[in-house]
């Protein structure tokens, strides 16, 4: 069974920058579609960006332009590199694998905080 380890959350002040990875176990990594997912407290959790196995990439529109997503299949990690960071990207980031809509597995999710 696969399992996502999710580091690189913390605090840090508005216009900041972080790096999310999440390290993948499983030799099924290079075929996963693998998404970054946030939750904040009292809202719905959202996808924030998703990689297919094939290397495109998709944001949401808050996100755009401030946040790239990677993956490196030898090293089975994807990455959320996150710039100019605003207090309302605070919340706790997920890491998922995604088959078609459905998520099939969650990793236990970082931190972020952005202070204004």
């Amino acid at each position: 069974q696969v399992q996502l380890v999710e580091s690189g959350g913390g605090l840090v002040q508005a216009g900041g920058s972080l790096r999310l990875s999440c390290v993948a176990s499983g030799s099924t990594f290079s075929i996963s579609d693998m998404g970054w997912y946030r939750q904040a407290p009292g809202k719905r959790r959202e996808l924030v960006a998703l990689i297919t196995a094939g290397g495109s990439t998709s944001y949401t529109d808050s996100v755009k332009g401030r946040c790239t997503i990677s993956r490196d299949n030898a090293k089975n990690t994807v990455s959320l590199q996150m710039n100019s960071l605003k207090p309302e990207d605070t919340a706790v980031y997920y890491c998922a694998v995604r088959k078609g809509i459905f998520i099939t597995t969650w990793g236990q999710g970082t931190q972020v905080t952005v202070s204004s």
